[in-house]
């Protein structure tokens, strides 16, 4: 007797050791759950239940790291992939008998709701260089939340140290007050090596207006003779801090000279550096998120994933209630967001656009988030149409 069916759908739990599979009938009963682990028991996954059934439809709640195997094979084998949101496997498992939770269990909600619903999105495997981009945008940004935590702690130990001084600098921006802490992180250090000594090591370095940071170092010094507790201790804490950060500044330089490299490789990078403000980072960024544009019916998806799209909020009496989305994409916000607020300090569409809005009223990120909104359609239009910016618009073809 076959019992080989006409549709299986499969909810993967997807976890760092090991996967859940269910696979469920079009009437909703599992025809077989296992754990999986490794690429020969994936591979033997892809096989059962591609022999069970004509058309087999995949559903998995984690698209990162922890999936990145599981999703290849499945691509290799020319599967669909669905994404379920592991928020909407929480709020659907209270609608399932029993109050237990087991990876069995998360994988048949989520096999039952690919099965049930159409609107959640497929998953496509991106290009190597989208790949690329990913990985060196994300670790551009942790090396940049790595710099602000070691500014802070070095701000916080000289504070200890020396009240005056770290008011004096911007420790953020200013190269030199960092090269000066990895050797002199006193009052008493600075006052002993005075103006001209100072000011001829920063040279030695290559510091850009030595002698204005000695003066302002030396003059901070002078405002206290007073040695504070843990003096000692905390300025060879600090001038470790201060040789990791200049470290830290050196890898985060060698990550900003790749990511233009890599993104100008891309076919559609002269396109999106056209348009004003956006440069090789925010590029990069948009490319990262985006990928090929093809999760995205139209530029009102694309802006709904950046949370540009205001959504109804309304209730009995009160219609025309609209908010900002909760759930969107925070980073594909923020590349329209710069982008938007770098070409608005310019002449030109870009800032007209701005002081209108203004003018209406708006407040300044109000203004800001409108003209974010108006460039994402730009934008769409100029990838869709292979068209670099232009402000002559577009002709329009003749009819017949």
């Amino acid at each position: 007797m076959d019992t080989r069916s006409e549709r299986l759908w499969v909810g993967i739990d997807v976890g760092k050791g090991h996967h859940w599979a269910v696979a469920i009938n079009a009437a909703g009963e599992a025809v077989f759950s296992r754990k999986i682990s490794g690429e020969s028991e994936i591979l033997s996954l892809i096989a059962t239940a591609c022999e069970t059934a004509d058309e087999v439809r995949w559903a998995v709640d984690l698209r990162g790291k922890t999936a990145t195997l599981l999703l290849v094979l499945l691509a290799a084998h020319d599967q669909q992939i669905t994404y379920v949101p592991g928020r909407s496997v929480s709020r659907a498992a209270e609608g399932y008998r029993g109050e237990g939770k087991t990876d069995a269990k998360d994988a048949l909600i989520i096999a039952d709701m690919a099965r049930v619903r159409r609107d959640f999105s497929t998953i496509t495997i991106p290009p190597e260089r989208v790949c690329k981009l990913r990985l060196l945008t994300a670790n551009r940004r942790d090396l940049i939340a790595d710099r602000v935590r070691l500014i802070n702690r070095m701000r916080d130990l000289l504070c200890g140290i020396s009240p005056a001084l770290e008011s004096a600098f911007d420790y953020a921006r200013s190269k030199g007050a960092v090269v000066m802490l990895t050797h002199y992180q006193t009052p008493t250090a600075l006052r002993r090596t005075g103006v001209k000594r100072l000011t001829t090591g920063l040279q030695h370095r290559k510091i850009r207006s030595p002698q204005k940071i000695a003066e302002k170092a030396v003059e901070a010094a002078n405002q206290q003779h007073t040695v504070l507790p843990g003096e000692t201790r905390a300025a060879a804490l600090l001038a470790e801090l201060a040789h990791q950060l200049l470290t830290l500044d050196e890898r985060i330089a060698a990550n900003d000279r790749e990511i233009p490299e890599s993104f100008r490789a891309d076919d559609r990078a002269d396109i999106i550096e056209s348009l004003p403000g956006m440069g090789p980072i925010l590029g990069a960024e948009f490319i990262a998120i985006a990928g090929d544009l093809s999760s995205y019916r139209d530029a009102g998806r694309l802006a709904a994933h950046a949370g540009l799209a205001p959504v109804p909020r309304d209730s009995g009496r009160r219609t025309g209630n609209l908010h900002r989305p909760k759930r969107y994409d925070r980073r594909l916000r923020w590349v329209f967001y710069l982008s938007a607020q770098s070409a608005m300090m310019y002449p030109g569409p870009s800032r007209d656009f701005y002081l209108r809005k203004r003018a209406e009223g708006l407040r300044h990120v109000q203004a800001i988030l409108a003209l974010a909104r108006r460039r994402v359609d730009v934008l769409w239009a100029m990838l869709r149409d292979h068209r670099p910016y232009t402000l002559t618009p577009a002709p329009v073809p003749a009819d017949g």
